[in-house]
């Protein structure tokens, strides 16, 4: 191996043993919230003996490794063009990361990792919606409460094709985010795949300052109880801590039993959900199980007595993701606490953040989660005890015309028409897709209550105003049969 080489491995070997050191010290700290001690042994002998296991690592690497320097010489001795050397080690370390065909597991730049780091602590400014690589394409997870993407319709599942008219085909997850975002108040078109849905959408958006509030609690009357109701936007640093002054607050009232709301919510860091669930999992009975590389299974149990004296009901839906299906599989599994909703999305994974040494870092799968009882909803997600759909108009998709959509046609974006126009109260006489007289009428009754050009057609600017009233109902919760039927659960 020539002076190069042995340089070269030198600097990757470094590097991986670091690693190590990093990957421990950071599990201490993620998986119990507390930082270590910093006593990696309890004796001089075990760290001694430590100390040569890993140099034992390292030499049986370092010969796995050496097709990689070979291939690193090869290019820069052989290859048409000058190539950095800082090119082709961060090429290497993307092309590891990519074969593990995991969407989770990805290397940050320093850039990319304080911007990540801004999601987890504060605020940021984009679109506001949690997005995910799946099957290769960049899809939403969930959009930000009161950000941009709720407001403009994004939903769970949309694949992002093209940012601004430039595709995001070949960009790694990162990449394609740092396009999506910008400055508060700049402008930026995403063309969307939306599952079920024959055409792409075409969906403009302005940035905006998004603040990581996530954290809402509200009551509600119901057959003379009093019920709670919180909402959990996102798992941040803040969250466990403003969920236990929110919850102590609706104690103080007497609440008669509580709704926790994760739709929609991507999920975040896992101490935050474990500081959660050990407010109402006795000691006796395990909250979470968490599986390492090799296969052992640790539980995790809270440290109170006994459980909370009202009922409590989890909303989900296919937003919900991650942390949040650990809290609503756990309180359903732990405490036989029903779920309300529709089957989450299913990531039973655990990523844990280990820095390169130069402010860039690799986000890796470390660990499973699994629910009290040993079960993974990893790709299959959290089914409901109580299944409960939203409203027909929930559902519905942007009505983007190019030619006006009038009387006695038949088509899907018809059909999508009848059913907002009946979400808001306009009778379409059907809503199968045949534009008859009353659908004529009903649209007629939307333009001018508008105020609107009159015409009894479905034009741009008609399909647009829809869209927008119909997203506004919705962001107002009006019609919620959801959240309707964890109430009446709690109240019967």
């Amino acid at each position: 191996m020539n002076i190069r080489k042995r340089y070269l491995v030198l600097i990757l070997f470094v590097a991986i043993a670091l690693g190590a050191v990093g990957t421990y010290v950071g599990l201490a700290f993620f998986a119990d919230g507390t930082s270590p001690s910093g006593n990696l042994a309890s004796s001089d002998r075990d760290l001694l003996t430590e100390l040569a296991d890993q140099q034992e690592t390292i030499e049986e690497n370092m010969g796995k490794l050496s097709k990689v320097v070979d291939a690193f010489s090869i290019i820069q001795e052989n290859y048409v063009e000058e190539v950095e050397d800082k090119q082709l080690i961060e090429g290497a370390i993307q092309g590891m990361l990519q074969s593990l065909d995991d969407p989770y597991s990805v290397y940050m730049d320093q850039e990319t990792m304080e911007q990540f780091n801004e999601q987890i602590e504060s605020s940021f400014e984009g679109i506001g919606a949690e997005v995910s690589m799946t099957e290769g394409n960049v899809t939403i997870v969930a959009p930000i409460k009161d950000s941009p993407a709720e407001k403009a319709g994004l939903k769970p599942n949309d694949q992002i094709l093209s940012v601004d008219g430039e595709s995001v085909e070949g960009l790694d997850l990162y990449e394609a985010v740092n396009k999506i975002r910008g400055e508060k108040g700049s402008q930026v078109v995403l063309e969307i795949r939306r599952p079920g849905v024959d055409d792409l959408l075409e969906v403009e958006l302005t940035r905006d300052a998004i603040p990581l509030e996530t954290v809402y609690v509200d009551t509600r009357e119901e057959n003379g109880k009093l019920i709670g109701i919180i909402e959990l936007t996102s798992f941040s640093e803040n969250t466990a801590s403003d969920f236990e002054n929110g919850l102590a607050d609706l104690e103080e009232q007497g609440i008669d039993g509580l709704v926790i709301d994760v739709r929609g919510n991507p999920g975040g860091l896992l101490p935050s959900v474990q500081e959660i669930l050990s407010n109402f999992v006795p000691e006796d009975t395990p909250y979470l199980q968490i599986e390492d590389p090799s296969g052992k299974k640790t539980r995790y149990f809270s440290d109170i007595s006994s459980a909370k004296e009202y009922p409590i009901v989890t909303l989900i839906n296919e937003g919900s993701a991650s942390a949040s299906e650990i809290l609503a599989a756990s309180l359903n599994e732990a405490l036989d606490y029903d779920i309300v909703g529709e089957t989450s999305f299913g990531k039973g994974t655990v990523q844990q953040t280990v820095s390169m040494g130069d402010g860039s870092t690799i986000k890796i799968t470390r660990m499973r989660w699994l629910t009290p009882e040993g079960n993974s909803v990893h790709e299959v997600g959290v089914e409901p005890t109580i299944e409960q759909k939203m409203p027909e108009y929930y559902y519905t998709n942007p009505v983007q015309v190019e030619e006006p959509l009038t009387f006695n046609e038949s088509d899907d974006k018809i059909e999508n028409v009848q059913i907002m126009l009946e979400g808001l109260g306009y009778d379409p006489g059907r809503t199968d897709g045949y534009f008859n007289k009353e659908t004529q009428a009903a649209v007629e009754a939307f333009q001018q209550d508008q105020e609107l050009n009159v015409t009894g057609e479905v034009d741009e600017k008609t399909a647009e105003v829809l869209q927008t009233t119909i997203i506004e109902k919705i962001r107002n919760n009006e019609d919620d049969y959801q959240l309707e039927k964890a109430i009446d659960t709690l109240t019967e």
